[in-house]
């Protein structure tokens, strides 16, 4: 006895796990019929709609893992309140190129000028194009890293670290580290180094790195790897979320602070376009 034909090609697909192919296939078959299609033509379109399916949870599942803090994208940054941004720089950036590389993007300026915003908005399209992000705050980090060493599983927590294709290192540089966490740090960008693309946001320029690991030798350390293959975007402008406060009027407009974060050490393979 031959068995019931759509249940049976209902498992068959399910086995297949052509889950989209398997939940559309009367109206998929209407549209090939309605368009005319070969059985080569049809074919082709049930499996563009499949991968279609299956690409779009990878990406709705990787947003998930790689915990962003909101959801933003380059479409809702404001390039023109931030006139020191290079667009072009950006959109490279958002290409992924520096991730398939290895290299390291570095986003400084002052708090609220859109460093974050720009970190998950890259993060996101490099998840669209493949790539396993995950992204960080830089203090989260650090008392990750270090109760992993009091606890014996430093080794498991850089392999963790060490396994996306691009790491996100949010806020670098608004706490000092202890001495032990950036050696610490240090081993995790050793452990990356040429091998897995890092993005870190930070308010202060890379000049004054020593101060924040509390280590001048470590930092210089740090940036040796980390400035070989980077990327620099240096963003000065006023904080978003200070200027709606003076447009409504609750707060006057300060004298303009002299910007440290335009300070950049001259290194050899610092690329800054």
């Amino acid at each position: 006895m031959l068995p019931d034909l759509p249940d049976h090609l209902d498992r068959m697909l399910t086995r297949l796990k052509l889950t989209a192919i398997r939940d559309q296939l009367d109206s998929l078959l209407d549209e090939a019929g309605r368009r005319e299609l070969t059985i080569r033509e049809a074919l082709t379109m049930l499996c563009e709609r499949e991968i279609a399916r299956k690409d779009q949870r990878r990406i709705e599942m990787s947003f998930g893992l790689a915990r962003f803090p909101f959801h933003r994208d380059l479409a809702g940054f404001d390039f023109a309140a931030q006139p020191s941004i290079d667009r072009g720089q950006v959109r490279d950036l958002a290409t992924g190129r520096f991730i398939a590389n290895g290299e390291a993007v570095l986003l400084l300026g002052p708090p609220g000028v859109g460093k974050t915003h720009l970190a998950v908005a890259i993060g996101r399209e490099a998840i669209v194009a493949g790539y396993k992000v995950l992204f960080v705050p830089a203090t989260t980090l650090v008392a990750t890293l270090a109760k992993a060493h009091i606890e014996g599983r430093l080794e498991e927590k850089l392999t963790h670290y060490a396994k996306p294709k691009l790491l996100i290192i949010d806020e670098l540089g608004y706490l000092p580290f202890e001495p032990d966490a950036a050696h610490l740090f240090f081993q995790l960008v050793s452990r990356r180094y040429e091998r897995g693309a890092m993005l870190v946001t930070s308010n202060r320029a890379v000049g004054e790195w020593g101060t924040v690991f509390g280590d001048p030798v470590v930092a210089t350390a740090i940036l040796d790897r980390m400035l070989h293959h980077s990327h620099v975007v240096t963003i000065r402008g006023e904080s978003y979320r200070l200027r709606e406060k003076r447009r409504s009027g609750l707060l006057q407009k300060a004298a303009p602070a002299q910007d440290k974060t335009n300070v950049q050490p001259r290194m050899e393979g610092v690329s800054s376009s």
